[in-house]
């Protein structure tokens, strides 16, 4: 089985995506030269010539032979063999605590070689309610300690966990530590879209969903909540979703303006089936 020696644009260690990451190796071997995904499939040793595009279309997964033969084809060895296994576990896995343990392996193993998994720190920043709320709260109390943070949480929280939030936005720049328990945001808004925060996104709109229902016994005051029931076909919800992204945008654009905050919120917007659809098979 034949290797290929090549100098990718950016280290495997900066990928989360093993599709993409077996993307952008193809297209720069076929910058370098004629190549082309029977090549490709050939040199992992499958038999069918278009395999590889098909993985990479999401279309069929890679076994754990399948893994090991794509990795001797794009030239893998020691740790970034490692980190490839690892990287097409956290893809494929089903499971949440399954994908996790994968990513946690990932992030293991470039530790290990003194490099950084690129958006790992924004993996940690969505496993918790209390480091989004803190990087809002922070800003607006400065010199107040971690104690009296603590207080302001509508949340248990302690002053210890204060600290150490504080400690790991300021050491991963999402914010700055400009005096003595006084800080600012380095940004005004934060986006979640890399594939390694997706799952970290799913455990925080679990525990915000939590946390949303404890804050129904708050006056109404002080908490709205709305909600409707109906029937939809697939258009229509790609409609509704759509309407709901330019509503969320518009509220992040009115909160960017306010130069006057006083207080942290957290607003969610839900849409999700009750039902299976009618027009699928049941027996199937």
């Amino acid at each position: 089985m034949s290797a290929f020696i090549f100098i990718i644009m950016n280290p495997i260690i900066e990928y989360t995506n093993f599709r993409k990451f077996m993307r952008d190796f193809y297209e720069e071997k076929k910058l370098r030269h004629t190549f082309s995904w029977r090549e490709f499939s050939k040199s992992a040793g499958f038999s069918s010539s278009s395999y590889m595009k098909v993985v990479c279309d999401g279309k069929s997964k890679l076994s754990k032979v399948g893994v090991e033969r794509t990795g001797q084809a794009m030239g893998l060895v020691g740790f970034e063999m490692d980190y490839f296994r690892a990287m097409v576990k956290f893809g494929q896995e089903e499971t949440d605590a399954k994908k996790k343990a994968a990513f946690e392996e990932m992030r293991a193993i470039a530790k290990m070689h003194k490099v950084r998994v690129i958006n790992s720190d924004l993996f940690d920043f969505y496993e918790s309610w209390q480091n989004p709320t803190l990087r809002e709260l922070a800003p607006m109390m400065p010199g107040a300690t971690p104690g009296e943070l603590a207080k302001k949480c509508c949340n248990e929280i302690s002053a210890e966990e204060v600290k150490n939030s504080l400690n790991f936005l300021a050491k991963n720049d999402f914010l700055k530590k400009i005096g003595d328990n006084t800080f600012e945001q380095t940004a005004k808004s934060i986006v979640g879209n890399p594939e390694s925060t997706q799952l970290a996104l799913r455990d925080m709109h679990r525990e915000m969903a939590g946390l949303a229902a404890a804050s129904l016994d708050l006056p109404r005051s002080e908490r709205n909540f709305t909600g409707v029931t109906m029937g939809v076909s697939k258009d229509s919800y790609e409609r509704i979703v759509k309407v709901m992204n330019d509503c969320l945008r518009q509220v992040v654009a009115i909160a960017n303006e306010d130069t006057n905050i006083d207080q942290v919120y957290r607003m969610n917007l839900q849409l999700f089936p009750l039902t299976h659809s009618v027009k699928e098979n049941d027996d199937a």
